[in-house]
């Protein structure tokens, strides 16, 4: 079969059998990988995790009120008192294009619903962009290649299931095409072509950075591509035009929006484009003025020099902080040994650090076929194709291949990079594995067994991860129920969190302030309408710090703290087991299933924090005392001491008593807690009426249930602000 056999022709482009393959391949692609991405809707239709919540309520307020009012909303139902400056804290590009696109295909669908299928729809469109990228490398088979191999990526994939409005599936998006605008147009011969390209992959990849802060990763291996382009390419009339063509366009575009702005051009993340682009023109004319014979020792002088100056810059500031660093998080991405130093960010389970197990259920044969790549791309034996036919191509594969594993060993989320970059290697691999083996010509049967049987492998390793092992591989993964129903616990799914939050809405004053763990924050806003102090985006440190410390607080002072601070109610989440058996007559209970009483460490650590309730550091004071975690928990760091249970906030506020402990070995109860001992509780309710400081005023369906399974409640408590502390 001819796949260069002409099917029809419009205007002067003449439409092949191969065109057909290709949108085949890449209909298949979206579809697998929509389909994947489409699971969770067997659970409802929900929105999924905590920060989607947000930006479903940020991308209504453009619906509702435009882009100019968008631009001036400070946001005083979050991070009471202060409030939140929407703008400037949040993924813009985010709010703006979901806003846009529903404006232009939403028709009657809800905005709720359309940001539901917004991430499985972007994330799945994807598979064509990184077909556009690859193929810019090796060519249309390696394209292909790619397109299917990102369509059932598990790292891409779970960060981008039904529900998952969050900001990286449109900023992978947004990356990748400008990366493929990008080398497009430095790959381009036409200059008019070239710069067209050039200012879009600028333009695009600043709208990246602005939908997703991960984004920047998309810079490193740019900045570092333009140290190395002028050893690899002699056009450097070219080069000292077009580059910063792209670097100003970026910029210029990036400063119209204030997240993240000049912070980003001025810090760190600015100088990775700037000090490449100084040395790309400074290296272009001292090879210029240069004997031929020493360019590229004066270039190679040149590159050292930059590198240890900007070494001893970056010191520098770390000490005196002269440039505007980036966050935690980001530093964090340059050094991996950071996270332990912060409780708040080590908290966070999707800022776990990888590990081999981990990573081998991430990429699976990729990391085989990935090897394979770099060996191909480094030697000078493979038979000449498209992309050992452009050093400065090969040398970019190379350098996305190391950044994106090198940053992707910091935290589990970050995965997404190191998938990119095994992808593009991979499918490289594979493009050129599949040309040599269907060049190499046997005679008869023989011929065709040994190519049918080369497929068959390839089919083999890349339908195993799918399908392998059977409760933990790639399509069982996504498989996966909103938390919003689960409430982030490993029990099934509920209705607890909605039906809570329903009623907050209907049965709470509409300037009601709620006082909650950070997680539940964005839940409360959104669907509750209702004003809180902390939530996901961790804007006040202080005040995430301040609320652990009044939960651990002893309940009389924490009654004075949320006052001053002026709460209205507390809203506290606990998860667990009722089991068979009774305790004098009562039901009994097995807590830690995965709410507030299952993060007790975690609260701990960040309640250790040395401020005071305006936020003031005051560590120097010597009136600063913490009592220690062992105070709070037994040596497992997992279950609560009795000091807990008798004398903090959170201990009064969960409706249990512990009345002994269980050994799963031995069938005994006892009454003292050694390692292996489960606490047993059963419920006792310590503030039920309306002269208590606090009244439980709403309990969630699970908690009423009469058998034995799990429970995950929402417990609302209502402040009593005519309660008075006694001294």
């Amino acid at each position: 079969m001819n796949l260069q056999t002409k099917l029809f022709q419009t205007g002067s482009f003449n439409f092949k059998l191969s065109h057909i393959i290709i949108i085949g391949v890449l209909v298949l692609a979206f579809s697998t990988s929509f389909l994947i991405r489409y699971q969770p809707a067997q659970y409802g239709n929900e929105l999924n995790e905590f920060d989607p919540f947000f930006n479903f309520r940020a991308t209504e307020y453009i619906v509702e009120n435009g882009l100019t009012e968008y631009f001036e909303w400070h946001d005083d139902k979050s991070w009471y008192p202060l409030g939140r400056d929407v703008s400037a804290t949040s993924q813009v590009l985010l709010h703006v294009t979901t806003a846009t696109t529903y404006e232009i295909f939403g028709g009657t669908l809800p905005l709720y619903d359309f940001t539901i299928l917004f991430p499985a729809i972007i994330g799945s469109l994807t598979v064509v962009v990184i077909f556009l990228l690859v193929r810019l490398f090796a060519g249309t088979t390696a394209g292909l290649f790619a397109s299917l191999l990102f369509a059932v990526s598990l790292p891409i994939i779970v960060r981008g299931t039904l529900g998952w409005f969050k900001s990286e599936p449109l900023g992978i998006f947004y990356g990748i095409l400008g990366l493929y605008l990008f080398l497009s147009g430095i790959k381009s011969e036409n200059k008019k072509i070239a710069a067209l390209k050039l200012i879009s992959g600028g333009v695009i990849l600043s709208f990246a950075v602005t939908s997703w802060g991960g984004s920047q990763f998309f810079i490193l291996p740019i900045g570092l591509f333009i140290l190395a382009v002028p050893f690899v390419r002699k056009d450097h009339k070219f080069l000292v035009w077009s580059i910063p063509l792209f670097v100003v366009t970026f910029f210029i575009t990036l400063l119209m929006f204030e997240r993240p702005g000049k912070d980003f051009l001025f810090g760190l993340g600015g100088f990775t484009l700037i000090i490449p682009s100084i040395f790309l023109l400074a290296c272009t004319f001292i090879q210029k003025i240069s004997k031929d014979k020493n360019k590229l020792r004066n270039g190679l002088f040149l590159l050292f020099s930059i590198i240890l100056i900007g070494s001893s810059v970056l010191i520098l500031n770390i000490e005196s902080n002269f440039l505007p660093l980036p966050t935690f998080r980001y530093l964090n991405a340059i050094n991996p040994f950071l996270s332990t130093t912060s409780p708040l960010v080590d908290s966070v389970a999707e800022h776990s650090t990888t590990n081999l197990k981990m990573s081998f259920l991430f990429h699976s044969v990729w990391l085989i076929f990935s090897g394979i790549g770099v060996w191909i791309l480094l030697s000078k034996k493979i038979p000449q194709t498209k992309i050992f036919d452009h050093n400065d191509m090969r040398i970019f594969v190379l350098i996305l291949g190391v950044s994106g594993v090198y940053v992707s060993s910091v935290f589990i989320r970050l995965e997404v990079f190191a998938s990119i970059s095994l992808i593009v290697i991979s499918s490289i691999c594979l493009s050129i594995l599949t040309k040599e083996i269907f060049k190499i010509d046997f005679s008869g049967k023989k011929n065709y067994l040994f190519k049918i049987s080369y497929i068959g492998i390839i089919l083999f390793l890349f339908i195993t991860p799918l399908v392998i092992p059977s409760n933990i591989n790639w399509l069982s993964v996504a498989d996966e129920p909103p938390i919003i129903l689960t409430g982030a616990t490993s029990y099934g799914p509920s209705n607890d969190w909605l039906e809570a939050l329903d009623w907050i809405k209907m049965n709470t004053p509409e300037d009601a302030k709620i006082a909650s763990w950070w997680d539940y924050g964005y839940w409360i806003t959104a669907l509750s309408d209702r004003t809180t102090f902390i939530d996901n985006a961790t804007l006040g440190t202080w005040q995430i710090q301040k609320m652990a410390n009044i939960f651990f607080n002893n309940p009389n002072a924490s009654f004075n703290l949320l006052e001053e601070w002026g709460a209205d109610y507390v809203v506290i989440y606990v998860a667990g087991n009722k089991i068979p058996g009774d305790y004098l007559g009562e039901p009994i209970y097995l807590l830690g299933g995965g709410g507030d009483e299952s993060k007790l460490i975690w609260m701990l650590k960040i309640s250790q924090n040395p401020i005071d309730i305006q936020g003031n550091d005051i560590s120097s004071s010597s009136a600063t005392t913490f009592l220690p975690l062992t105070q709070f928990l037994n040596q497992d760091a997992i279950t609560p001491t009795d000091y807990f249970w008798n004398e903090t906030l959170l201990g009064k506020l969960i409706p249990f008593k512990l009345v002994g402990y269980y050994d799963v070995d031995t069938e005994l109860s006892y009454d003292i807690w050694s390692p292996g001992r489960l606490p047993v509780s059963i419920i006792d309710i310590k503030y039920d009426s309306d002269e208590d400081p606090f009244q439980l005023v709403y309990t969630s369906p699970s908690f009423n249930e009469k058998l034995n399974k799990p429970f995950t409640t929402v417990f609302v408590y209502k402040i009593n602000h005519n309660y008075i502390v006694e001294n």
